[in-house]
Formats: C-alpha cells, structure tokens, sequence
C-alpha cells in the first residue's frame, strides 16, 4: 500500500510568471482571481484551489493544466 503525503502537487506559476515577466497584482487584475490566491498558489501556500481559478489561469497564460500542477510522486 503506498503511502499519501502532504505537497505532492507542485505548483508551477512562480517559474510560469517569472518566464513572462508577469506580476501577481497584473494576473489579478486581469484574470479577476483574488490576489491572495494567486499569491499562495505562487509561494506553493495553497491547500485548496477552486476549477474556476485553475480554469482563469490556463486561459490567461494559455497553457494546459498539467503546465500549471504535477504531481511530485517520489
């Protein structure tokens, strides 16, 4: 039986804003997510993400899910 552990999700949107010289306060603006979220999902904070959200951001930075999230399986 294997074992679940915690921050196996990684979230790419520090390194995917960083390559487009995008700032957290202009993904806000643009996209409507609420700063704070977009904030935690770029420090890897986040515990729960809403679909609408990871749905906003895919289409505003036109990329696939799986750009955004992988799954760290060790």
């Amino acid at each position: 039986m294997r074992v679940i552990t915690l921050n196996m999700i990684k979230c790419h949107l520090s390194t995917l804003l960083g390559e487009r010289k995008l700032k957290v306060a202009e993904v806000a603006r643009d996209t409507g997510v609420n700063k704070n979220t977009i904030h935690r999902l770029y420090n890897e904070t986040a515990t729960r993400i809403d679909l609408e959200v990871i749905e906003k951001l895919c289409v505003y930075l036109n990329i696939d899910m799986n750009e955004l999230f992988s799954l760290d399986v060790e």
